[in-house]
């Protein structure tokens, strides 16, 4: 009777906070207003053999609906082994607002290491990061100004994915999603904890009172979560943006070595963040995958069938309401075996996180 009740009040847990989930993440979009004062803002960008890439992203941030004179953009090539360099400074030929550098001289490793040097040549006090391979929305520029001028001192948005019929870009995609949701819910009750480096960004002096990335050196990774913590701790104020206006699209990887490798990374680094973070989330993820295991007890007795489809309920009913609002749209078929696959990929991205080497 014992297990039954813990089973029971479990369940009562996973649906409360998935109405927190709900109401936590649900969008404001505001107005935007050509007639506001636009911020001077600068684009920093870390590219790594981004040959096929880089000329879709300045391309993309060309026509940003943005006054050139009011932003710049700085691509930092990170010692790439194609011709990554070269094809950007072709690409923003004739475009004063936009500059190329190699890096050289890093004080940090990898992708930090790029990216701290591009901040450190930025001559606006907004900064925005993004990828190479990214596609940002044409108001984005506009959605950060205006939010800026709210006070934050860092602020992150939703970095979807592009969909496409292959399993390995459905499971990032769906993957994105629920991460997503966690990200936005987190920041909105206030203990934000990550965020997608891909569309993200913060006032220069807030970074330089953290002493930007020098406490974030546990991994290769962390550009953006490990930065978060770092304001956390700091107290500084942290916002998110919403809405198709502010979103920053990019393509999944194309096999699953790519995205195990990708992941890997990426899981490494939440084994830094704040005891209260690491606590909340071990507690909500071991729930979730005790409840998609449970009918392996069916054995034992038929009611430990119930925790797996009352999950499976509430997930489809939770990724119908929000997906719209992170610009995904998954059957409900696929958000049945997708949450499955979700769940199963949270302990096998766990174990490379702890086994493999990182790269950049």
């Amino acid at each position: 009777m014992i297990i039954f009740f813990i089973v029971t009040i479990l369940l009562i847990i996973f649906f409360v906070i998935n109405l927190i989930l709900v109401f936590s993440t649900r969008i404001k979009i505001s107005n935007h207003s050509d007639t506001k004062k636009e911020n001077k803002i600068s684009i920093v960008v870390a590219a790594k053999n981004e040959t096929k890439n880089i000329s879709g992203l300045i391309n993309s941030l060309k026509c940003l609906d943005y006054s050139p004179g009011n932003f710049e953009v700085i691509i930092v090539d990170d010692e790439s082994a194609d011709n990554t360099f070269e094809t950007a400074t072709l690409a923003a030929c004739g475009l004063s607002n936009f500059r190329i550098y190699k890096s050289k001289d890093k004080i940090f490793p990898a992708k930090k290491g790029a990216l701290d040097l591009g901040i450190n040549l930025a001559s606006n006090q907004f900064i925005l990061i993004t990828d190479a391979d990214c596609l940002p929305s044409k108001k984005w520029l506009k959605s950060y100004s205006e939010k800026f001028d709210e006070g934050y001192d860092f602020i992150f948005g939703a970095a979807p994915f592009i969909q496409t019929n292959s399993l390995v870009n459905k499971i990032s995609c769906f993957e994105n999603l629920r991460s997503s949701l966690l990200f936005f819910s987190a920041a909105n009750l206030n203990i934000p904890y990550s965020a997608a480096a891909r569309n993200f960004g913060f006032r220069k002096s807030s970074f330089q009172k953290i002493k930007g990335y020098s406490n974030t050196t546990e991994t290769l990774s962390g550009d953006d979560d490990l930065l978060i913590r770092e304001a956390v701790k700091n107290k500084l104020k942290i916002g998110t943006i919403y809405g198709g206006q502010t979103y920053v699209s990019s393509f999944t990887k194309n096999t699953f070595k790519e995205y195990l490798k990708q992941k890997s990374r990426h899981t490494k680094t939440s084994l830094y963040y704040l005891p209260m973070h690491k606590l909340l989330l071990g507690f909500w993820h071991i729930m979730n995958l005790c409840f998609v295991f449970s009918p392996l007890l069916v054995f034992y007795n038929s009611f430990f069938f119930i925790p797996f489809i009352f999950k499976i309920f509430v997930d489809v009913l939770i990724v119908l309401i929000n997906q719209k609002n992170f610009n995904y749209r998954f059957r409900v078929i696929e958000i049945i075996y997708l949450q499955v696959f979700y769940e199963i990929f949270l302990i096998v991205n766990f174990i490379n996180a702890n086994i493999q080497k990182d790269t950049w």
